[in-house]
């Protein structure tokens, strides 16, 4: 069953045993559920009626976790309710065509016996616990689930990086051979890329340090420090943005300075040449003025006269210009 299918807002259900194999649930094996069957994992298309109504009428959640599973707000957090955790991560967008910083919410739910997640996108590292359960080497604890869901995230979001700081590698070479504002144009969105998967995954770390220093029910001493664990990798794909994002920085700017100084030098050259040729248009201007009086009228060698005179001023001029170091 694909993770994207769906029935009535019910993508997938299982009813895990303690070796990670899972039974495939519908609504009624959902509603018919009792803990003996082992681990019970829904997970819903909040987006449906169908997954609205079971949420509200049969899931007996509290009024604040069923907010948050049917937010569209699906800004990374964590928070304790009694014997259990709403944890909200945020995921790489592997979907066709899906730029990566655009990342996919998943709600989760997860208390002893039962875990419960939503989303409106689908997200691939989901799929891959779907495929380990169906292979019989799913989780068989809550906490088991939120370390292989985070496992799946932290994994994509390192691809990710890596992949925007092969980009950047690229936009540092263009720079220094090309002058084009794609090249511009395209560290400008590598930057606004890595702003906006810093933002999301500086609030993912943030909720899986609450999760790691509060613990307690249903997460066991060991998967807490997996949860810790998996909030470092982040940390570290967090340094690895702010590098990749200065990079982009610098490479804009060394862009930019080159664009500048090419400019620089074409206006310099063109003063430089307007420098030497406004004597000579005065002298031009002047001789051509109709009026009568003008000396060497009648005489047949003064217009090689004045173009030795103004020729004479155009090497002066160049003279004075490379004794001052202008040219």
């Amino acid at each position: 069953m694909a993770e994207s299918d769906s029935d009535n807002g019910l993508i997938c259900a299982y009813a895990i045993d303690q070796t990670g194999r899972g039974k495939a649930l519908d609504w009624q094996g959902v509603n018919g559920w009792s803990p003996d069957q082992g681990l019970l994992w829904v997970h819903l298309n909040f987006t449906e009626a169908g997954s609205r109504q079971w949420l509200e009428e049969k899931s007996g959640l509290d009024s604040n976790i069923l907010d948050a599973l049917l937010a569209d707000d699906g800004r990374p957090r964590s928070m304790q309710q009694g014997d259990g955790w709403l944890v909200m991560l945020r995921g790489v967008n592997s979907n066709p065509g899906a730029e990566p910083d655009d990342m996919v919410a998943v709600r989760v739910w997860l208390e002893s016996g039962r875990i419960i997640s939503t989303r409106r996108r689908r997200l691939q590292s989901v799929q891959d616990i779907r495929t380990a359960i169906d292979s019989g080497q799913g989780p068989t604890s809550p906490g088991q689930f939120l370390i292989a869901l985070l496992e799946g995230l932290t994994q994509r979001v390192s691809q990710a990086v890596d992949n925007l700081e092969e980009q950047i590698e690229g936009a540092e070479s263009a720079t220094s051979n090309e002058s084009s504002l794609v090249v511009q144009m395209q560290i400008a969105d590598l930057r606004r890329q890595c702003a906006r998967l810093r933002r999301h995954l500086s609030a993912q770390r943030d909720a899986l340090e609450q999760v790691a220093r509060q613990g307690g029910a249903p997460f066991t001493k060991n998967e807490v420090r997996m949860v810790r664990e998996a909030g470092d990798h982040i940390i570290r794909a967090l340094e690895d943005l702010d590098l990749a994002r200065e990079r982009a920085m610098v490479a804009h700017e060394e862009f930019v300075a080159r664009v500048a100084q090419e400019q620089n030098a074409r206006v310099y050259l063109l003063s430089i040449v307007a420098a030497i040729f406004l004597p000579l248009g005065f002298l031009t201007g002047l001789f051509g003025m109709n009026v009568a009086g003008l000396p060497g009228l009648e005489d047949p060698s003064a217009f090689m006269t004045v173009s030795g005179i103004m020729l004479g001023l155009a090497v002066i001029a160049l003279i004075i210009f490379r004794f001052k170091r202008w040219i």
